[in-house]
């Protein structure tokens, strides 16, 4: 499978912000534990703080890849273009979240993605991009 992984904005500082809720871990550092698990699996990251970047992501390779696990960060609870890109291309894009955001702050309970992705999956932890990894293994 040709998987690509999406991180938003402050992603790249997993492992250094707000580590009670995110974790220790770099997520350069679970990327490599991802590929090592899925040796035969093509999967490509890719993360950026600008959401016209990550929408242009989203179209570059949304008709290529099998695959799409996309962590927007504070993007999912605000844009309705990275909804839109989602919802005009082909492969299938799961949402993911590191933590639970039902239990967290009221603003982060709604999302503008899940309603046009294939699922959600959140709160475990980096984990979450592993189960995201099944799901779309299971749903081929």
């Amino acid at each position: 499978m040709n998987l690509l992984i999406i991180n938003g904005p402050n992603l790249n500082l997993l492992g250094k912000r707000e580590t009670s809720i995110y974790g220790t871990e770099a997520f350069e550092d679970y990327l490599n534990k991802l590929i090592a698990r899925y040796p035969t699996d093509n999967i490509t990251y890719y993360q950026s703080n600008s959401e016209g970047e990550i929408i242009d992501r989203i179209h570059a390779d949304g008709y290529t890849v099998d695959g799409i696990i996309i962590n927007a960060g504070a993007y999912t609870h605000t844009s309705l273009a990275i909804a839109d890109a989602v919802s005009a291309i082909q492969s299938p894009v799961i949402e993911v979240h590191i933590s639970n955001v039902h239990k967290r702050e009221v603003v982060r309970h709604r999302s503008f993605l899940s309603p046009v992705c294939k699922g959600v999956i959140g709160g475990f932890g980096l984990d979450s991009y592993r189960l995201a990894i099944e799901a779309l293994k299971e749903s081929m």
